[in-house]
């Protein structure tokens, strides 16, 4: 068996009332292994392939104890996709030991799924000993048998790495903020007349532009010819409008209008990112100088 004298496996159980009665027949089997089990009974297959899914997901696996999954129901598939959903998890619908096998040694396939309806119990019990007994890599009916080729091999070297890694960045297609989408890939040019800007155009008439400053940098009282609309996507910062007199605190989401000719000052509180429409092209003509901005901003704290 796998499992050996130096580490201990554990199986989390589950199934709905189509597979119950295999999953409870299989679970006394495992038991007269003296495999540990955590039965979580019967429940409808949405339920129950979420539970072993989410619990083989949140175990770190010790040098001592390996945990793994099995579910049921009327044909191993639902359970299997939704214990899928989980990451870490590698849940194959098993009908026969050569299923199994495969899914072991080509996808180190952690969670089992057996349907109640097709797969008699001899052939159950039969394939679940192979899940248990087949490691990672080891030959197959997919290979015949027979150790992997060169190039096959090399590929399951680094198949956990490549696998672990599948649905943790999502493409620039999914990112759910359309506006972060015209920041993502594109360059940046420093903002030569403020320290700590960079600012990618993304129209030139009217102009727009994603405009980042890194926390702690100020933009000293300055005006434009048009008025601006801006939306900040990271961070926070703060605005003064000196001409109305007035103080915007601003986050993630929030928008604020400055119009033509107001005089008005910044400082970054954190590494900030916004999008910024002006209703012209963009020109600016400052009224003070950093050292006046942050001398001001001094007195004020």
């Amino acid at each position: 068996m796998s499992q050996n004298s130096h580490r201990r496996l554990k199986i989390v159980a589950g199934a709905d009332p189509f597979g119950s009665a295999m999953k409870d027949a299989l679970v006394s089997h495992l038991q007269s292994l003296a495999i540990e089990v955590e039965d979580l009974g019967t429940d409808n297959y949405y339920s129950v392939g979420e539970k072993v899914g989410r619990i083989v997901s949140s175990v770190t696996n010790s040098p001592d104890t390996e945990t793994r999954g099995l579910v049921a129901c009327g044909t191993g598939v639902g359970v299997s996709i939704f214990a899928n959903k989980f990451p870490g998890v590698y849940a194959a619908t098993c009908l026969t030991p050569a299923d199994a096998a495969n899914a072991r040694s080509i996808s180190n396939c952690n969670v089992i799924a057996f349907s109640g309806m097709s797969t008699s119990l001899d052939s159950a019990i039969e394939t679940l000993d192979t899940f248990l007994n087949t490691p990672f890599l080891s030959p197959c009916p997919a290979s015949k048998s027979e150790p992997w080729p060169e190039n096959i091999q090399t590929f399951l070297d680094t198949s956990l790495t490549e696998m672990s890694k599948i649905g943790t960045t999502p493409p620039i297609s999914v990112i759910s903020c359309s506006i972060c989408n015209l920041a993502a890939g594109r360059e940046f040019s420093p903002i030569e007349i403020m320290p700590g800007g960079s600012m990618k155009i993304v129209r030139e008439t009217p102009t727009s532009a994603i405009v980042r400053f890194t926390a702690g940098s100020i933009e000293p009282g300055h005006h434009h010819t048009h008025g601006h609309d801006l939306v900040v996507m990271k961070g926070r910062k703060i605005v003064w409008n000196l001409t109305k007199s007035e103080r915007h605190e601003l986050g993630v989401g929030d928008y604020l209008f400055t119009p033509a000719g107001d005089v008005h000052r910044v400082k970054y509180l954190e590494d900030t990112e916004f999008f910024i429409r002006w209703d012209g092209n963009w020109d600016i003509e400052f009224d003070e100088d950093l050292a006046a901005a942050t001398s001001q901003l001094e007195k004020e704290a």
